[in-house]
Formats: C-alpha cells, structure tokens, sequence
C-alpha cells in the first residue's frame, strides 16, 4: 500500500525497484536526500555509508540532521529513518572512512548501483575506477557548495561539465588515466559564489535537489 502512487505510474515495475541493492557513499547534504528518496521508491536493500556524525552545522542542510541527532553516527540516524519510512528495507552500515586501501569491501555487495556523495576527492577518483573496472552502474554528485540555484542542475557527462572546481579535478583525472567510458554526474553550471570566508557555504536546496536528482536517475533507470 506504501507505495500505491508510484506503482500508478509504473505498474508492476515496483519489483524490479525492491530487488535492487544500491550503495550511497555519504549520507549528507547530498547522500542523505539521495536514500530518503531511494527508499520511498521502494528500493529493497540500501548500503549507506559514512563515518561522520551529525554536527550541529548540517542542520541548515542534511535530511539527518536535527536537535535531537546532533552527535550520533549518520548512519545509525539514517537508519532509523529508514526503518520508519518502510520496515521491510534491508539497511547495511558501514561507518568506514573510505580510502584506496579500503574501498574494496564496498564491493563484496551484490551491487547494482552506487551514488558517490562523499566529499573526498581522492576516494571519488578511486570509486569510478572500481565500478568502471567492476561493471557497476553510478552517479557522481560533484560540488554543491556556494551556489544558491538548484536550477542549474543537470545530469551530465563528466566530460561536458564546467565551472565546477572538483569537475575539473576529476576531468583531468579521466584524461590522465585515458579513461573512455561515460562518467555521469551531478553537476552545476552555475559559477561558485565568491565569499570572504574559507569555509565552503551551502543551502539545503541545492545539495538536496542534487540527491533527489541521484536517485531520479537511478529509479528511471530501473523502469524504462
């Protein structure tokens, strides 16, 4: 019954969502919204992973976030979320920090998608290459902070992105490694807002619409 509105839009494809295992790496401003909209798409098993726990900054932007979760591992927080949105869906932890040296016990899952929503760049760059190698279907989120228009959103090649500072880090990555195949992302085009403070700036909405977008991505993919 939980999921009778969407089966209106795509009738009995509903089992192929639940049979889907999908990993998200990061549950913040992105990965949080990316899970909470993969689990009311019905989506069976969901692997989140994250080691961070809420900090009183991510209330103005992460799902997770509130008063009373401040403190407590992200994804134990998901967790409970998750279970109260629907009890039937599979919850796999990790609360790794992932690294190169790591990031091979991601993949002793049965994946069959993972959303990259972490902040790291040098583990972003190590999982496209192990789902390129693996054969496993992703989505990359790229930057999110100091921008203000969600509008300017758009799923991309990796290849056609611009004005994003990590694109471009990941850009030359590809060039370098003569990496071919696509690489989908999240991107932006809009140009980050220049601020007098180190510290990167962000909104709920923009972060947010980018992991609704993830998992739009994933769940079409599914059904078409």
């Amino acid at each position: 019954m939980e999921f009778t509105r969407l089966e209106l839009l795509i009738e009995n494809k509903i089992n192929l969502i639940k049979d889907k295992t999908i990993l998200v790496l990061g549950i913040g401003g992105v990965g949080g919204y990316t899970v909470e909209a993969l689990v009311r798409s019905g989506v069976g098993k969901i692997i989140i992973v994250d080691s961070d726990r809420v900090d009183i900054t991510n209330l103005n932007r992460q799902i997770i976030a509130t008063q009373d979760s401040v403190g407590k591992y992200k994804v134990d927080v998901m967790e409970d979320r998750i279970k109260s949105i629907n009890p039937n869906c599979e919850v796999v932890k990790i609360k790794d920090f992932i690294t190169k040296d790591n990031i091979h016990q991601l993949f002793k899952y049965n994946l069959d998608y993972v959303v990259d929503a972490c902040d790291t760049v040098l583990t972003k760059m190590e999982l496209i290459k192990e789902c390129l190698k693996r054969k496993v279907k992703f989505i990359c989120s790229m930057g999110m902070g100091n921008k203000l228009d969600p509008t300017k959103l758009e799923i991309i090649d990796i290849r056609k992105t611009s004005y994003d500072p990590l694109a471009r880090v990941i850009r030359k990555m590809i060039s370098d490694e003569k990496i071919k195949e696509k690489i989908l992302v999240v991107c932006s085009r809009e140009t980050p807002i220049k601020t007098n403070s180190k510290t990167i700036g962000s909104t709920s909405f923009v972060p947010g619409s980018a992991g609704l977008l993830c998992a739009a991505y994933i769940i079409n993919d599914i059904v078409r």
